[in-house]
C-alpha cells in the first residue's frame, strides 16, 4: 500500500464533499492531527476505519487501499475508446457510401441530462442505416440490477415501432456496466427515407432491480438537421 496515495485520495474526498479536517475527523471519531497525519502520509487509518469511510462516501474500499477511484478512469477510458470507435466506424461508412450511393448523413445524439448518447444515421432513396456506439449514463447510478432491456423506437404519430433492443438477463450489474457493452448497428430499416422529427428516435431503458422493482428510462434523441430525400446518383 502507498501511504502517500492513500492520503491524497483521503484528502480528495474530503475537499469534494465540502469538509475541514476537524469536521472529517469528527465523523470517524478522530483527531483533525490525525486526519491531517493520513494526508499527509504519514499514517493510514485502521481497516474500521477505511470501512467507515467507504460506506459514509460511497467509495469502494479497494479503491482506497489503492489511492485511487478505478471506475472513474474505466468510465474515462470506455468513452474515449466509443469516441474512437464510432469516428472510425463513421469514416467508413461516409467512404463506403459516398462511393457508392448519394447519401445522406447526420449525427444521433441524446437531449436527455442524464444520459449521453453518440451515433450517426446514413439514408438515401434506398435505405436507412443508424448506429449507435455509445450510450452511458451520467449520473453514476450504482444501483444493480438483474434484467436490463435496451429498446430503440421510432415514434410514428402515436405509435412506438420498435427497430431493434438488447437484453440483458444474469448476475446484478449496475446500468454503467452494462452500457459499456450496448450498442445499436441497424443497416438497412426502413426502404425510403421518411421525414424524421428531431424527437422522433427515442431509446427506452428498463431495468429490474432485486426488489423486483421496474425502473424505466426514455432518453430522446435528436438529429443534427432534418431528414430530406435524396436523390441516388
Amino acid at each position: 500500500m502507498n501511504q502517500e496515495k492513500i492520503g491524497e485520495f483521503i484528502k480528495k474526498i474530503r475537499k469534494d464533499n465540502h469538509l475541514t479536517q476537524k469536521e472529517f475527523a469528527e465523523l470517524f471519531g478522530v483527531t483533525y492531527q490525525a486526519v491531517s497525519k493520513w494526508e499527509n502520509g504519514l499514517n493510514i487509518p485502521d481497516i474500521a476505519t477505511l470501512k467507515e469511510i467507504s460506506k459514509k462516501f460511497n467509495v469502494d474500499i479497494n479503491d482506497l487501499l489503492d489511492g485511487e477511484n478505478k471506475k472513474k478512469n474505466y468510465f474515462k477510458r470506455y468513452v474515449f475508446i466509443g469516441i474512437c470507435a464510432l469516428v472510425i466506424v463513421s469514416l467508413f461508412l461516409v467512404y463506403q457510401f459516398t462511393h457508392n450511393h448519394d447519401f445522406t448523413f447526420k449525427t444521433v445524439r441524446s437531449s436527455c441530462s442524464d444520459f449521453s448518447v453518440l451515433g450517426s444515421m446514413a439514408y438515401n432513396d434506398n435505405k436507412t442505416s443508424i448506429y449507435i456506439s455509445s450510450i452511458n449514463c451520467l449520473n453514476m447510478d450504482e444501483e444493480e440490477y438483474s434484467s436490463i432491456t435496451c429498446i430503440l423506437y421510432e415514434q410514428v404519430d402515436n405509435t412506438k415501432i420498435e427497430i431493434s433492443r438488447s437484453t440483458y438477463e444474469g448476475d446484478p450489474i449496475t446500468l454503467n456496466d452494462y452500457l459499456k457493452n450496448v450498442e445499436f448497428n441497424i443497416d438497412d430499416y426502413e426502404s425510403t427515407c421518411k421525414n424524421y422529427r428531431d424527437d422522433s428516435l427515442f431509446i427506452e431503458l428498463r431495468a429490474k432491480n432485486s426488489q423486483g422493482d421496474v425502473i424505466t428510462h426514455e432518453i430522446p434523441l435528436t438529429l443534427d438537421d432534418n431528414c430530406s430525400n435524396s436523390t441516388s446518383s
